[in-house]
């Protein structure tokens, strides 16, 4: 954690997490273009950043694209912040009361986030596609046979058994590489309300590198709500992964909902 604290430590990196907040996936031409600074010193703040895992790239051809990570921030909350307070994040599965949207206009990724944890590739895997194992740090089932083209649902944990996200299974190779459609099941078929996850999990030494990347997500509501959803509950993975205990405020808010 030492080396997030170092990263935002400088005014200037600051400055380019609140621009990746305002607006993710620009690239380091645009980032760099009405700052004080010279092209080549941004590109150094966005290596250090980088390096913090506090942004998260995505290659779009030959551009490379930068992302806020806010995983390592919700990682300084749960040490500090959430020993005082409880947390009121709102949760990623929020999507009923949403809006219809007017279009689809974005292609490149919303939102990528990266997460290490300090697990074998094969157990991380296990744990997004693994029901018994979602259930304790998302509150969540994640039911499926896991074949492509197969139907998958995130069911509530508790009474009723409530479908909030279903989807099809679009690519699938074990244990590194998942990608899913997204939506509401009351928007099922509306392809203006669905969206996609991709899970890419790789060795990274004696650790392994998530990325979940979530894209078309064309309506802001939706984006809302998923941009605050994602860290809390990649924070309850970490957690659950390497202490055997989620995150309590996940399991909180989802009651709240419920």
């Amino acid at each position: 954690m030492e080396s997030v604290f170092k990263a935002l430590a400088d005014e200037s990196r600051r400055e380019l997490l609140d621009r990746l907040f305002a607006r993710g996936g620009q690239s380091l031409n645009a980032l760099a273009a009405d700052l004080p600074m010279s092209r080549q010193a941004v590109a150094k703040h966005l290596a250090i950043l980088e390096a913090a895992n506090l942004v998260s790239v995505h290659w779009q051809g030959r551009e490379k694209l930068h992302y806020l990570n806010p995983v390592p921030i919700g990682e300084i909350v749960k040490r500090w912040v959430g020993k005082f307070e409880d947390a009121r994040i709102e949760a990623l599965t929020d999507l009923k009361a949403m809006p219809k949207p007017r279009r689809r206009e974005m292609s490149a990724p919303e939102f990528v986030y990266t997460v290490y944890i300090a697990a074998p590739v094969e157990r991380v895997w296990n744990a997004l596609v693994d029901g018994d194992v979602t259930r304790k740090y998302w509150g969540h089932e994640n039911r499926s046979d896991w074949q492509p083209g197969s139907r998958w649902e995130h069911v509530r944990v508790g009474p009723g058994g409530e479908v909030d996200v279903a989807g099809r299974v679009i690519e699938i190779d074990p244990p590194h590489r998942l990608v899913t459609s997204w939506f509401s099941p009351a928007d099922e078929g509306d392809e203006g309300r669905t969206s996609r996850v991709t899970y890419e999990v790789t060795a990274v030494g004696e650790e392994a590198r998530l990325v979940v990347t979530h894209s078309d997500l064309n309506e802001p509501n939706m984006r809302a709500g998923v941009s605050s959803g994602w860290p809390l509950v990649l924070s309850s993975l970490k957690s659950f992964l390497e202490t055997g205990k989620g995150l309590d405020a996940l399991n909180v808010r989802i009651k709240e909902l419920g």
